[in-house]
């Protein structure tokens, strides 16, 4: 495994996610377990993961954000979701990048958080 990367800078490199590969739903369930301590919804339904890229030999690349630059646990978060996935049964290895471009905002959560937090 390695370490997570420092934040990307410049223009955004989010791409679409590897939706149709094997390991996707997995590794969702597995970023589902992941918690913002402030906020009490998982960071994939919050809108944190930007994308979930899976290669061939299935490593895991992982471009997510923060709800705010200064997140009390923006140094620990990136891996906590490094751990989660990589517990996945067949994920070779987990590489984390952060980014702020695009800034996340609320209208990034899925309906399942913004019910559950009274937004609906």
């Amino acid at each position: 495994m390695t370490e997570a990367q420092p934040p990307l800078e410049g223009a955004p490199l989010i791409k679409p996610s590897s939706t149709d590969h094997t390991l996707y739903d997995s590794v969702v369930e597995a970023c589902r377990t992941v918690f913002d301590p402030e906020i009490p919804v998982n960071i994939f339904d919050l809108g944190l993961i930007y994308t979930i890229d899976i290669s061939s030999e299935n490593m895991v690349d992982i471009i997510m954000t923060l709800t705010a630059p200064g997140c009390p646990v923006a140094g620990e978060m990136p891996g906590w979701v490094e751990n989660a996935v990589s517990a996945v049964p067949g994920v070779q290895d987990v590489r984390v990048q952060m980014t702020f471009d695009p800034p996340w905002g609320m209208n990034m959560m899925s309906d399942e958080a913004r019910l559950e937090l009274g937004f609906m």
